[in-house]
């Protein structure tokens, strides 16, 4: 997941994870399915996750954007919010995840910001906003992640 390199993060997560020992990047990416979707999440930290998506590739039969591609979107960037938010002992685990498609695009970059709406010890929710080019809203979604206590196994390759 090489792709995912060029994510920042802000220097508390980076001292927060510097024991466990994996590449945060890998680890907060869309994995397998953002690669063959080409997200990529750019800017990771609790309070805000921003990454991008093109259209090209992720289109349904009559060339828009697919909805299912959105959501993927969405989900991994609020997912990313929530296991940042958990911390190394806690893993996110998504329960309902609702997206309204504004309008439809069939071509160029769309970004997603997520942002909390709520961040406590079991659960997270959080809005993500995805944009075209000329910053016009292509879609809000709103993703509730439980948060489970983690495995430090899943961490290791």
């Amino acid at each position: 997941m090489g792709e995912q390199s060029t994510t920042t993060f802000p220097q508390e997560i980076l001292d927060q994870w510097a024991g466990i020992g994996v590449d945060l990047p890998a680890l907060f990416s869309a994995g397998h399915l953002g690669e063959r979707m080409s997200v990529r999440v750019t800017h990771a930290a609790p309070e805000r996750v921003v990454g991008t998506m093109p259209v090209e590739g992720n289109t349904q039969p009559y060339g828009l954007l697919h909805g299912g591609a959105s959501a993927v979107l969405a989900e991994t960037l609020g997912s990313v919010g929530a296991m940042l938010h958990g911390g190394p002992t806690k893993a996110a685990v998504g329960v309902d995840l609702n997206c309204t498609h504004h309008r439809g695009i069939r071509s160029g970059l769309v970004t997603g910001t997520a942002t909390p709406v709520h961040r406590g010890r079991s659960t997270t929710t959080y809005e993500i906003v995805i944009t075209d080019e000329q910053d016009k809203r292509v879609c809000t979604a709103r993703l509730t992640c439980l948060l489970r206590d983690a495995d430090p196994a899943m961490y290791r390759a």
